[in-house]
Protein backbone atom coordinates (compact mmCIF):
# COMPACT_ATOMS: atom_id res chain seq x y z
CA UNK A 1 0.00 0.00 0.00
CA UNK A 2 1.10 3.65 -0.69
CA UNK A 3 -0.79 6.01 1.56
CA UNK A 4 0.14 9.68 1.01
CA UNK A 5 -1.24 11.97 4.43
CA UNK A 6 -1.64 16.02 4.02
CA UNK A 7 -3.40 18.86 5.97
CA UNK A 8 -2.33 22.03 7.71
CA UNK A 9 0.16 22.72 9.83
CA UNK A 10 -0.53 21.33 13.34
CA UNK A 11 -3.45 19.47 12.12
CA UNK A 12 -1.93 16.16 13.73
CA UNK A 13 -1.33 14.40 9.98
CA UNK A 14 2.19 13.37 11.51
CA UNK A 15 0.90 11.63 14.42
CA UNK A 16 -1.41 10.11 11.96
CA UNK A 17 1.72 9.24 9.73
CA UNK A 18 3.42 7.51 12.84
CA UNK A 19 0.39 6.08 13.96
CA UNK A 20 -0.31 3.76 10.59
CA UNK A 21 3.39 2.86 10.27
CA UNK A 22 3.35 1.41 13.33
CA UNK A 23 -0.41 -0.45 12.45
CA UNK A 24 1.53 -1.65 9.31
CA UNK A 25 4.38 -2.83 11.11
CA UNK A 26 2.92 -4.48 14.24
CA UNK A 27 0.99 -6.68 11.46
CA UNK A 28 3.80 -8.08 9.76
CA UNK A 29 3.92 -5.41 6.93
CA UNK A 30 7.42 -4.25 5.64
CA UNK A 31 7.19 -0.34 6.06
CA UNK A 32 8.60 2.34 5.21
CA UNK A 33 7.74 6.14 6.48
CA UNK A 34 8.95 9.18 4.55
CA UNK A 35 9.33 12.57 6.17
CA UNK A 36 8.65 14.68 3.36
CA UNK A 37 7.77 17.75 5.28
CA UNK A 38 9.98 20.72 6.17
CA UNK A 39 9.46 20.00 10.05
CA UNK A 40 10.62 16.88 9.71
CA UNK A 41 9.04 15.37 13.17
CA UNK A 42 8.20 12.01 12.15
CA UNK A 43 11.45 10.28 13.65
CA UNK A 44 9.81 12.02 17.46
CA UNK A 45 6.63 10.23 16.41
CA UNK A 46 7.69 7.50 15.75
CA UNK A 47 9.87 6.81 19.32
CA UNK A 48 13.24 6.94 17.25
CA UNK A 49 15.99 7.17 19.92
CA UNK A 50 17.35 10.70 19.64
CA UNK A 51 21.06 9.18 19.55
CA UNK A 52 19.79 8.18 15.75
CA UNK A 53 20.46 11.12 14.35
CA UNK A 54 18.82 11.51 10.48
CA UNK A 55 20.28 13.69 7.71
CA UNK A 56 17.66 14.79 5.11
CA UNK A 57 18.49 14.01 1.98
CA UNK A 58 18.26 17.72 0.37
CA UNK A 59 21.34 18.13 2.56
CA UNK A 60 22.97 15.92 1.61
CA UNK A 61 25.42 17.95 -0.97
CA UNK A 62 27.56 14.87 -1.64
CA UNK A 63 25.08 12.73 -2.69
CA UNK A 64 23.20 14.82 -4.53
CA UNK A 65 26.08 15.85 -7.12
CA UNK A 66 27.03 12.39 -7.34
CA UNK A 67 23.74 11.53 -8.91
CA UNK A 68 22.56 14.00 -10.38
CA UNK A 69 25.56 15.82 -12.61
CA UNK A 70 26.49 14.84 -15.45
CA UNK A 71 30.24 15.31 -15.42
CA UNK A 72 32.38 16.16 -12.69
CA UNK A 73 32.21 20.37 -12.74
CA UNK A 74 29.67 21.51 -9.57
CA UNK A 75 28.89 24.36 -11.01
CA UNK A 76 27.17 23.03 -14.18
CA UNK A 77 23.59 23.94 -15.08
CA UNK A 78 23.10 20.30 -16.41
CA UNK A 79 22.07 17.56 -14.41
CA UNK A 80 20.47 14.16 -14.66
CA UNK A 81 16.65 14.40 -14.74
CA UNK A 82 16.33 10.84 -13.73
CA UNK A 83 19.50 9.95 -11.31
CA UNK A 84 20.07 6.76 -9.73
CA UNK A 85 17.99 6.15 -6.74
CA UNK A 86 17.67 2.14 -6.42
CA UNK A 87 20.00 1.71 -3.48
CA UNK A 88 18.69 5.16 -1.28
CA UNK A 89 15.58 3.44 0.69
CA UNK A 90 18.43 0.93 2.12
CA UNK A 91 21.60 3.06 2.48
CA UNK A 92 20.37 5.90 3.73
CA UNK A 93 17.80 5.03 5.90
CA UNK A 94 17.08 4.46 9.02
CA UNK A 95 15.62 1.44 10.52
CA UNK A 96 13.71 1.39 14.08
CA UNK A 97 11.18 -1.47 15.60
CA UNK A 98 10.32 -2.44 12.19
CA UNK A 99 9.84 0.89 10.51
CA UNK A 100 12.37 2.20 8.14
CA UNK A 101 12.41 6.04 7.70
CA UNK A 102 13.68 8.18 5.34
CA UNK A 103 13.98 12.01 5.57
CA UNK A 104 13.88 13.84 2.61
CA UNK A 105 14.15 17.44 3.71
CA UNK A 106 13.32 20.62 2.07
CA UNK A 107 11.97 20.88 -1.40
CA UNK A 108 13.26 23.99 -3.41
CA UNK A 109 10.33 26.56 -4.35
CA UNK A 110 10.16 29.29 -6.86
CA UNK A 111 7.27 28.74 -8.95
CA UNK A 112 6.14 25.85 -11.22
CA UNK A 113 8.76 25.94 -13.53
CA UNK A 114 11.19 25.89 -10.65
CA UNK A 115 13.07 22.38 -10.80
CA UNK A 116 17.34 22.04 -9.50
CA UNK A 117 19.62 18.78 -8.44
CA UNK A 118 17.75 18.28 -5.08
CA UNK A 119 14.46 18.73 -6.45
CA UNK A 120 15.21 15.54 -9.36
CA UNK A 121 17.05 13.30 -6.63
CA UNK A 122 13.65 13.71 -4.43
CA UNK A 123 11.19 12.94 -7.32
CA UNK A 124 12.95 10.07 -8.87
CA UNK A 125 13.14 8.86 -4.97
CA UNK A 126 9.48 9.29 -4.38
CA UNK A 127 8.52 7.70 -8.27
CA UNK A 128 10.95 4.41 -6.89
CA UNK A 129 8.99 4.09 -4.20
CA UNK A 130 5.65 4.36 -5.40
CA UNK A 131 6.40 2.22 -7.75
CA UNK A 132 9.22 -0.03 -7.56
CA UNK A 133 9.21 -1.19 -3.62
CA UNK A 134 7.17 -3.67 -2.48
CA UNK A 135 6.68 -2.46 1.24
CA UNK A 136 3.90 -0.38 2.71
CA UNK A 137 4.94 3.22 1.99
CA UNK A 138 3.39 5.96 4.70
CA UNK A 139 4.10 9.81 2.84
CA UNK A 140 3.79 12.35 5.83
CA UNK A 141 3.47 15.51 3.43
CA UNK A 142 3.46 18.89 4.06
CA UNK A 143 0.09 20.84 3.57
CA UNK A 144 0.25 20.18 -0.22
CA UNK A 145 1.20 17.66 -2.78
CA UNK A 146 4.33 18.85 -4.13
CA UNK A 147 5.94 15.72 -3.64
CA UNK A 148 3.91 13.67 -6.39
CA UNK A 149 3.53 14.34 -9.43
CA UNK A 150 0.96 12.68 -11.79
CA UNK A 151 3.18 9.62 -12.92
CA UNK A 152 3.56 8.86 -8.98
CA UNK A 153 0.08 9.88 -7.84
CA UNK A 154 -1.65 7.19 -10.01
CA UNK A 155 0.10 4.88 -7.90
CA UNK A 156 -1.04 6.22 -4.40
CA UNK A 157 -3.49 3.84 -3.27
CA UNK A 158 -4.85 6.72 -0.69
CA UNK A 159 -4.41 10.10 0.19
CA UNK A 160 -5.35 11.33 3.72
CA UNK A 161 -5.76 14.87 4.19
CA UNK A 162 -6.13 15.28 7.80
CA UNK A 163 -7.93 18.30 9.24
CA UNK A 164 -8.97 20.35 12.55
CA UNK A 165 -12.02 21.76 13.66
CA UNK A 166 -11.29 25.36 12.05
CA UNK A 167 -12.15 27.77 9.22
CA UNK A 168 -8.38 27.73 8.53
CA UNK A 169 -8.35 23.79 8.55
CA UNK A 170 -11.49 23.37 6.21
CA UNK A 171 -9.67 25.53 3.89
CA UNK A 172 -6.41 24.43 3.65
CA UNK A 173 -8.31 20.60 3.12
CA UNK A 174 -9.93 22.08 0.10
CA UNK A 175 -6.94 23.28 -1.35
CA UNK A 176 -5.07 20.05 -1.25
CA UNK A 177 -8.35 17.77 -2.36
CA UNK A 178 -8.03 20.30 -5.62
CA UNK A 179 -4.47 19.76 -6.17
CA UNK A 180 -4.86 16.42 -5.40
CA UNK A 181 -7.84 15.94 -8.38
CA UNK A 182 -5.60 18.06 -10.36
CA UNK A 183 -3.00 15.57 -10.25
CA UNK A 184 -4.98 12.54 -10.82
CA UNK A 185 -4.97 11.45 -7.33
CA UNK A 186 -7.99 8.73 -7.41
CA UNK A 187 -9.10 7.78 -3.51
CA UNK A 188 -8.98 10.79 -1.43
CA UNK A 189 -10.62 11.23 1.77
CA UNK A 190 -9.94 12.89 5.05
CA UNK A 191 -9.53 12.41 8.58
CA UNK A 192 -10.73 14.88 11.23
CA UNK A 193 -8.68 15.23 14.20
CA UNK A 194 -8.75 17.19 17.44
CA UNK A 195 -12.41 16.25 17.91
CA UNK A 196 -13.51 17.69 21.34
CA UNK A 197 -17.22 17.61 20.76
CA UNK A 198 -20.16 16.29 18.21
CA UNK A 199 -20.35 19.57 16.91
CA UNK A 200 -16.60 19.74 16.01
CA UNK A 201 -17.00 16.23 14.07
CA UNK A 202 -20.71 18.14 12.74
CA UNK A 203 -18.50 21.66 11.32
CA UNK A 204 -16.15 19.65 9.95
CA UNK A 205 -18.68 17.30 7.94
CA UNK A 206 -21.15 20.13 7.06
CA UNK A 207 -18.27 22.60 5.76
CA UNK A 208 -16.63 19.51 2.82
CA UNK A 209 -19.01 18.39 0.75
CA UNK A 210 -18.61 15.78 -1.66
CA UNK A 211 -15.64 14.37 0.09
CA UNK A 212 -15.22 10.75 1.86
CA UNK A 213 -14.78 10.52 5.64
CA UNK A 214 -12.38 7.81 6.54
CA UNK A 215 -12.56 8.35 10.01
CA UNK A 216 -12.29 11.16 13.29
CA UNK A 217 -10.14 11.10 15.96
CA UNK A 218 -10.61 12.46 19.63
CA UNK A 219 -8.58 15.16 21.42
CA UNK A 220 -6.52 14.25 24.41
CA UNK A 221 -4.61 16.24 26.14
CA UNK A 222 -2.35 13.57 26.81
CA UNK A 223 -0.80 14.09 23.75
CA UNK A 224 0.55 17.66 24.63
CA UNK A 225 1.51 16.02 28.20
CA UNK A 226 3.12 13.62 26.45
CA UNK A 227 5.56 16.05 24.06
CA UNK A 228 6.31 18.14 26.85
CA UNK A 229 7.61 15.74 28.73
CA UNK A 230 9.34 13.38 25.87
CA UNK A 231 6.81 10.70 26.35
CA UNK A 232 5.89 7.88 23.85
CA UNK A 233 3.55 9.45 22.19
CA UNK A 234 2.40 6.00 20.55
CA UNK A 235 1.44 4.85 23.85
CA UNK A 236 0.09 8.43 25.12
CA UNK A 237 -3.97 7.93 24.51
CA UNK A 238 -5.98 4.23 24.12
CA UNK A 239 -8.79 6.99 22.86
CA UNK A 240 -6.67 8.25 19.86
CA UNK A 241 -4.86 4.67 18.97
CA UNK A 242 -8.40 3.14 18.98
CA UNK A 243 -9.40 5.68 16.75
CA UNK A 244 -6.36 4.87 14.42
CA UNK A 245 -6.81 1.74 14.50
CA UNK A 246 -10.40 1.67 13.07
CA UNK A 247 -9.07 3.81 10.25
CA UNK A 248 -5.88 1.39 9.50
CA UNK A 249 -8.33 -1.73 9.41
CA UNK A 250 -10.68 0.50 7.02
CA UNK A 251 -7.48 0.55 4.78
CA UNK A 252 -6.51 -2.33 4.97
CA UNK A 253 -9.91 -3.97 3.98
CA UNK A 254 -10.39 -1.42 1.44
CA UNK A 255 -6.78 -2.17 -0.36
CA UNK A 256 -4.27 -4.79 -1.03
CA UNK A 257 -0.71 -4.41 -0.91
CA UNK A 258 0.70 -4.82 -4.87
CA UNK A 259 3.25 -6.52 -5.90
CA UNK A 260 5.60 -6.25 -9.20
Amino acid sequence: MKIAISGKGGAGKTLLSALLSRSFAKDGYDVIAIDADPDANLATALGFPAEMEIKPLSKMDKLIKERTYTGNDASSDYFKLNPYVTDIPDTFSVKHEGIRLIVMGQVKGGGAGCYCPENSLLSALVAHLMLARNEAVIMDMAAGVEHLNRGTARRVDQLIVVTEPSRAGIETTNRVYQLARDIEIKNIAVVGNKIRSSSEKDFIISSLKDVTFLGFIPYDQAIIHAEINNLKLYEASPSINLAVKDIYRKLVGAFKPKSN
